[in-house]
């Protein structure tokens, strides 16, 4: 996705318009059946979930391209060629993120290997917390256990687990695999801040009338405006959220701070997923202060500097920034990411988002499309 496209840059030729007014008396093109449009779905969610492999590189380099395609114009009003401000961005963004990955491989090196541990000592904690539940439960487990069961003499089943040197060999063999993804999504993002605007011209002239060349654009300029912007913005609004959870962190928890620019970072990407990801936060942000902390109230407050700056984000920073233009329904929002999550995992938690928003974008430009539009609001 490139700039937005416009008749004067060449999508609709001239000599088109002529034809506008052939087509005045065109019939209605007839209108698919309600079967027919449940099948094709069904057939589209399909492809897309037994190709993610392809699938999911060329949706994440678009959606790359969409948070870089505005600092790209930028560069071309100072007369920058539109491949090498392309080049310039993605470097930028490599060198930000090695950056980034090199103050916190450290500290994520550190939970990694500290987890069981960590996890041993929470356990103490939670017992004494639940203490009173677990006293009223006593007597039905006394009871349990003077009952008996048949099924507890039962031999267990046998549970083969792999060895450590087994584990090693399988992260080895998927290593290259996971390098080749990375190298493919981040050539990809460069071809299509490259070239997606010749493609983009080049599909367009293939239509055969004026009338849907001009629908056509005008989806594609709907698109690559709302889109660029929504992810622009929130891209902006999820690294100053990161940043912000980062200083409260090491402010007033008395985290470091290459541990707090660790978790700072963690709920910017997180917050790319409405409702599923800071909920998640939280629930991290709980482990690891009972983890850190003995008493109650000191454990609670990671968890509650994240829910405070996420709640000031979500309700109040984000709808006056964004407005109510792409607004989707929660209902619906929480259906795509259960969707996209169980089809393409985080993944597709990151995509579920946009990838709604241009359903919508594409359905309101449609005619007698507009009532699922507004279905989705």
């Amino acid at each position: 996705m490139t700039e937005p496209l416009v008749p004067e840059q060449g999508l609709i030729r001239e000599a088109d318009v002529a034809i506008e007014t052939a087509e005045v008396s065109e019939p209605p093109r007839p209108r698919a059946s309600t079967a027919v449009l449940v099948l094709a779905t069904i057939a589209v969610v399909t492809v897309a979930w037994v190709a993610q492999g392809v699938v999911l590189p060329i949706l994440l380099a678009i959606f790359l391209s969409l948070v870089g395609n505005p600092i790209i114009r930028a560069m071309r009003k100072l007369f920058i060629p539109r491949a090498l401000a392309a080049i310039l961005v993605v470097a930028g963004g490599l060198t930000l993120t090695g950056v980034l990955v090199a103050q916190l491989i450290e500290p994520a090196k550190e939970w990694a290997h500290d987890v069981p541990r960590q996890v041993t000592r929470l356990t103490p904690k939670i017992k004494a917390l639940i203490k009173p539940v677990q006293d009223a439960n006593r007597v039905a487990e006394n009871i349990a256990q003077a009952a008996g069961s048949t099924a507890s003499t039962a031999q267990k089943p046998m549970v083969v687990k792999a060895s450590a040197e087994e584990d090693k060999v399988i992260s080895l063999a998927t290593t290259p695999k996971h390098l080749s993804q990375v190298f493919s999504v981040i050539l990809l993002t460069l071809f299509f801040m490259i070239f997606g605007e010749n493609v983009q011209r080049h599909a367009i002239d293939l239509l055969p009338s004026w009338r849907k060349k001009k629908v056509t654009v005008d989806i594609l300029q709907a698109i690559e405006r709302e889109m660029s912007r929504y992810v622009m913005t929130i891209s902006l609004i999820n690294v100053l959220l990161g940043l912000a959870i980062a200083l409260g962190l090491h402010f007033i928890a008395q985290m470091t701070i290459q541990e707090a620019l660790l978790w700072g970072t963690m709920a910017a990407l997180l917050n790319f997923a409405p409702y599923v990801g800071p909920a998640i936060g939280v629930v991290i942000m709980l482990v690891v202060g009972f983890i850190q902390e003995d008493q109650l109230w000191p454990a609670l407050l990671p968890a509650g500097i994240y829910l405070a700056l996420h709640t000031l984000e979500g309700q109040i920073i984000t709808p006056i920034v964004l407005g109510k233009r792409l607004a989707i329904s929660p209902l619906i929002l929480m259906v795509a990411l259960l969707v996209f999550g169980t089809g393409w995992g985080i993944v597709g938690l990151l995509l579920a988002v946009p990838l709604l928003a241009c359903v919508k974008i594409v359905m309101s430009k449609i005619e007698g499309m507009e009532g699922w539009a507004r279905l989705l609001e």
